[in-house]
């Protein structure tokens, strides 16, 4: 079953990104965001208690955990929602956040004194080429600036996030560390809703689907995989998945959502799709 991880994990966080349309068309980004992780840090506290592990932890990792869902939750979600809720093409979001193994394999030798090979140099740089063909000329016409200027600060943010959650101790059990973190998640969307946006929620049927969705299926199955594949490998190697996501968002946006591609964003993608291939080999 774990070896399946990395393929179950593509294809959820993809989803991840249908999903947040019909979010964002029925309530705020932000107030959407806080509601789905006071239920995620309840039901990790629930799992937490059920499996008799211990809830009350030292101030360094309750820092550590609050500090990852801060970044994880509040400022990467947070910029992709606000992004999709202004009009930014969820396919065109994935692709940008999924940049992240660029920034992650420039970082990693600093901080993480991890080597990165020239193939996984070849690979990210593929990524990146494929990723500027999909954005083009677009941003600014078709493309709303500022959802562009937030998916990049969500990009920033994932890529910290990683690189954090990698050099921690990861002391906590894994339910435990995930509950802090959502709640984490939960308080920075908070204050972000009363500074930016505003309390906005529409309970339908599309809204608590789509919510559920990203509960269930993402925050207790997609972001525990996450955070179970960065403790059992390098930060680099991990993030290299993600070049995946952006082909997969895009195929799902164009079943559900009805988003086209051109001819060149298609390219784009599949350039994007050869640079994972020789990223996630670069070691070899």
């Amino acid at each position: 079953m774990i070896r399946f991880f990395p393929l179950i994990f593509v294809i959820l966080w993809s989803s991840a990104f249908i999903t947040t349309k019909p979010i964002t068309d029925n309530s705020d980004p932000f107030s959407a965001l806080a509601f789905r992780f006071l239920l995620v840090a309840f039901g990790f506290f629930v799992y937490a208690v059920y499996k008799k592990e211990k809830i009350i932890v030292k101030n360094k990792f309750l820092f550590e955990a609050l500090s990852t869902g801060i970044l994880f939750h509040g400022i990467y979600l947070g910029g992709v929602f606000f992004s999709v809720s202004k009009g930014l093409p969820t396919g065109v979001v994935a692709l940008i956040v999924t940049l992240q193994p660029i920034l992650t394999n420039i970082l990693a030798t600093p901080i993480l004194n991890e080597k990165i090979s020239l193939k996984q140099w070849i690979g990210v740089i593929l990524g990146f080429l494929g990723a500027f063909l999909v954005l083009g000329f677009d941003i600014g016409t078709s493309l709303p600036i500022i959802g562009v200027l937030s998916a990049f600060i969500a990009l920033i943010s994932v890529t910290s996030a990683t690189l954090w959650q990698k050099k921690l101790s990861n002391n906590l059990p894994l339910s435990v560390s995930n509950m802090y973190q959502a709640i984490g998640g939960c308080l920075f969307n908070i204050l972000l809703i009363f500074t930016i946006g505003k309390p906005f929620i529409n309970f339908s049927s599309t809204f608590l689907i789509a919510i559920s969705h990203q509960i269930f299926l993402i925050s207790f199955g997609a972001f525990t995989i996450l955070m179970y594949m960065i403790k059992r490998n390098s930060a680099s190697k991990t993030v290299t998945l993600f070049f995946l996501v952006p082909p997969t968002t895009a195929l799902m946006a164009f079943l559900f959502l009805n988003e086209k591609l051109n001819y060149i964003d298609l390219f784009g993608f599949l350039i994007v799709s050869i640079g994972v291939f020789i990223a996630t080999r670069g070691g070899e």
